[in-house]
């Protein structure tokens, strides 16, 4: 039997879009040693306890790299293939000699989007197999560093759960609101800058247009201020961080959602609007257009012309019946291509064809 080793940032919910990846892995690696397909051990960098709703016994370095290194290292004596949630951590895979176990690791977008991590890039040409989050995301990496990475294979994320949101009222009688939700973090792009500078005219158009803003992160006083000197600020609600079962009601009240952000890699963030059955509006400048269909699960904008993201969003805020359309046909995708057991058929495939032939 083969005895897996994953190693990641972090298995929290709530700690970012990888460790959402990390959680999706361990869920199927879970789900495998159940079925006696093989067996596994986690480890992880920031966690400082356990978390309950992924696995009990895990190994945590409690943000020591020393430590990190060490657990890995240790591993390699009882443990047959490595797995890694992205570049940063698998650069602890470290080439010694009698001790190297095959390892597999993701590229999820920023982090192999840059010529400044060139340990990043050597961790990559490492690896015995790579994931990759999205066409868009591999283009980009082919592209800047002038190279073929040919052992990476697709893999489209998805959520970690096949059910629909447990109650959501028909959005054909919402009111006209917009959520966003993301970090906000400086250098990091997600359009929250486009969508508050772009309000004024929404709302001049649609009176009771509300926009709402999900998230924390270093560029939040940056935002901030931007809302204090917008004109519609009070049309204008920066919420923070918010549990989940809070943020669960704010989708259950929106209308529409909208990040026309310049850099996702995937954007997880998109598949769990489509699973509340809400249009999307994104952006034509990242992986956006792989995930949401313009036309059929929302819109992606050019945010090079300002009045293409203020046109969708006063369409759909003023067409709650076309806005329903496309969050239905979100709904469909979302079943076919990006629920959990979409995401499991996927990995375990690509997971197969790591452990046969390695």
């Amino acid at each position: 039997m083969k005895k897996i080793f994953l190693a990641s940032q972090s298995l929290k919910a709530g700690n970012g879009g990888i460790a959402r990846v990390a959680r999706l892995m361990a869920r199927v690696l879970a789900e495998e040693q159940e079925n006696g397909r093989l067996s596994f051990q986690s480890l992880t960098f920031k966690d400082l306890t356990q978390p309950q709703d992924i696995l009990s016994n895990g190994r945590l370095a409690r943000g020591s790299k020393l430590r990190f290194i060490y657990e890995i290292q240790k591993a390699t004596i009882n443990h047959s293939h490595f797995i890694y949630d992205f570049l940063g951590m698998s650069r602890a895979h470290l080439p010694i000699p009698f001790f190297y176990r095959p390892h597999m690791t993701w590229l999820h977008g920023v982090e192999i989007w840059s010529r400044e991590r060139a340990d990043r890039i050597a961790s990559a040409r490492r690896a015995d197999l790579l994931l990759c989050n999205s066409n868009y995301t591999l283009k980009q990496a082919e592209l800047l560093h002038e190279e073929q990475f040919a052992k990476a294979k697709i893999c489209w994320l998805g959520t970690e759960t096949d059910d629909f949101p447990m109650s959501s009222n028909d959005i054909r009688r919402r009111q006209p609101t917009v959520l966003t939700v993301g970090r906000i973090e400086k250098g990091r792009d997600k359009g929250l800058s486009s969508l508050v500078e772009s309000w004024p005219r929404v709302v001049q158009e649609v009176p009771d247009a509300q926009l709402i803003i999900v998230g924390k992160g270093t560029g939040l006083n940056e935002i901030k201020d931007q809302i204090k000197c917008s004109s519609v600020n009070l049309k204008i609600e920066l919420k923070g961080f918010v549990p989940d079962p809070e943020l669960e009601k704010i989708f259950s009240e929106s209308l529409v959602f909208a990040m026309p952000s310049r850099g996702e890699g995937f954007g997880l963030v998109y598949i769990e609007a489509m699973r509340h059955g809400l249009p999307v509006i994104a952006s034509v400048h990242d992986a956006a257009p792989e995930i949401n269909i313009h036309g059929k699960t929302g819109f992606n904008v050019n945010l090079d012309k300002p009045n293409e993201l203020v046109e969708k969003l006063v369409f759909l805020l003023k067409n709650p019946k076309a806005a329903y359309q496309l969050g239905e046909n979100g709904k469909q995708r979302w079943v076919q291509n990006f629920c959990f057991s979409a995401f499991r058929s996927r990995y375990v495939a690509l997971l197969k064809e790591f452990l046969d032939s390695n």
